[in-house]
């Protein structure tokens, strides 16, 4: 029998929280950040849902090449450009739209003597300092990329490094920062991410670019994508393979972290971090067993978690166990383990299985 072990995504989810995106930026269009095999989502089930976007963005080749295997025809942006010359044929074979952040990527395009793309995206560091070209060059790096064989429009974008908190002092230096280095040249803006999406409205512009929202999960600090009016994308389950009474006063797990204060009744799930399931979590965070809420009881091995069963003493071996998804939001699982939900969802190992299902629950309405 195979290891009940399955990550359970819901493409209608998908479909729902691009709507939601565009409803909340209805005078822009809609990058759709696929990258990370759609951030842990599986690429090939949630494509179809994200057919109504303006485009995908990815981080590398091979991811593009995964969209192209799958025939989605959408224009695919290439976040980081490209680092090898030699890439370069190979983008232009797949129709891929380029992030120039570095005069020596300008250099190679401008080496190749062909056309690649007809639409450059030119990324200015405007004081993230992680990727973008200096703004006091984007006005040259804009013109000699205007001069390449093929390029009849580049674009302008940037990103931002405290978006989830509007009032950040960083968000309106970023801003100024932008705006004065591209005044006067032509071309799109693109610099909301998907948290800039939802409380800072002012800088949609042109494009948006939506990424973990697309999974219905909150890019802000405090909440869940429900407060949003997202649905959440993955449920991933397990089941239950003891069902164990454990005396008071016993110890349970590796290195006996959690001591049993009365007589109790042990589930013994089959999933850890050999799965994804990080081991880093507290004891006390929730799972739900047969729908019921109850909470881990024990460090997280490689292949198993303990678990108090006192909320659900009928439980059995083979009963369902929900590690997030629905109800249980992975954002409050990411907290338990001081982590990201970005993180937990992007994690998740290759003996996970994946199956698309109808998602499980109603969204919530909009706070």
């Amino acid at each position: 029998m195979a290891r009940n072990t399955i990550a359970r995504i819901h493409p209608d989810a998908v479909a729902h929280n691009l709507g939601r995106v565009r409803e909340s930026a209805p005078g822009s269009r809609v990058m759709a950040v696929v990258k990370a095999d759609a951030y842990g989502h599986r690429l090939d089930l949630c494509l179809p849902a994200l057919a109504g976007a303006d485009m995908l963005a990815v981080a590398t080749i091979e991811e593009a090449r995964a969209i192209r295997r799958l025939g989605n025809g959408l224009p695919v942006l290439l976040l980081e450009g490209v680092t090898d010359p030699g890439d370069l044929a190979v983008a232009a074979d797949l129709e891929l739209e380029l992030t120039v952040h570095h005069r020596q990527q300008v250099k190679a395009l401008a080496a190749f003597g062909r056309p690649v793309t007809p639409r450059i995206w030119l990324k200015i560091d405007s004081g993230m300092h992680r990727l973008g070209v200096e703004a006091a060059e984007a006005a040259e790096l804009h013109a000699r990329l205007l001069e390449l064989p093929g390029v009849r429009r580049v674009n302008l974008m940037s990103h931002l490094a405290c978006a989830e908190r509007p009032d950040h002092r960083l968000n309106a230096r970023q801003l100024a920062r932008f705006d004065q280095a591209v005044a006067g040249l032509e071309g799109e803006h693109c610099l909301a991410n998907s948290a800039a999406i939802f409380n800072w409205p002012a800088i949609h512009r042109d494009w948006v670019r939506a990424g973990i929202v697309l999974y219905g999960i909150s890019p802000l600090d405090a909440g869940t994508g429900t407060d949003l009016g997202l649905q959440p994308a993955m449920t991933l389950t397990s089941e239950l393979l003891a069902v164990n009474r454990v005396p008071a006063g016993e110890h349970i797990g590796y290195g006996g972290r959690f001591v049993a204060s009365e007589d109790m009744l042990v589930g013994v799930a089959a999933i850890g971090y050999g799965d994804g399931y990080p081991r880093s979590i507290a004891d006390g965070t929730p799972v739900l067993v047969n729908g019921q809420h109850c909470r881990l009881a024990g460090r997280v091995s490689m292949d198993m978690i303990t678990i108090d069963l006192a909320g659900c003493p009928e439980a059995k071996i083979g009963d369902p166990v929900v590690l997030w998804g629905g109800v249980l939001p992975v954002e409050d699982i990411a907290r338990a383990a001081d982590t990201i939900p970005y993180e937990l969802v992007c994690r998740i190992t290759r003996r996970v299985r994946y199956r698309a299902q109808a998602a499980p629950v109603a969204v919530s309405k909009v706070k």
